[in-house]
């Protein structure tokens, strides 16, 4: 849904943009970029690096940086919500239930490396990365966390 609200912006801001008023389409394509563009990390795991990355179309920006001393990942449920808004005036909100790993290190810092919306799939990324980086799987999906 997020992403044809997204193309439909897009198209729709090209078009005004060309055909009418040019801050009004720049404004709209804005939005829909934003929301089709995505956050997210990546790891390097022969070279001990990560980076931090924004993503539109494929194309990834960011800067790689060593890695810390990682102690463990962990495996949890969230709400990621996002909202429209233009203007100053909110258009709307859209809300998914995800699943997101975040590697912990120096206590509490962590790095959120990976989302998804299928359990499964979590705790199979969860456990490339217990044995890539030799840490432990923290299980906290539920109400009672457990290490795995």
């Amino acid at each position: 849904m997020k992403k044809i609200l997204a193309i439909a912006l897009i198209f729709a801001g090209f078009g005004i943009f060309v055909m009418s008023n040019i801050f009004v389409g720049l404004m709209i394509l804005i939005i829909g970029l934003n929301l089709i563009s995505t956050e997210g990390a990546e790891i390097n795991l022969t070279d001990k690096t990560f980076r931090n990355i924004k993503s539109i179309f494929g194309l990834k920006f960011g800067k790689w940086k060593p890695c810390p001393e990682f102690e463990y990942v962990s495996v949890f449920k969230a709400k990621e919500s996002t909202q429209i808004s233009a203007y100053g005036a909110t258009m709307g909100t859209f809300k998914t239930d995800i699943i997101m790993l975040n590697v912990f290190y120096k206590g509490n810092k962590h790095i959120t490396f990976y989302k998804t919306d299928d359990k499964n799939d979590a705790f199979e990324v969860a456990e490339h990365f217990k044995l890539a980086l030799d840490i432990d799987i923290l299980d906290a999906t539920t109400d009672e966390k457990r290490w795995l």
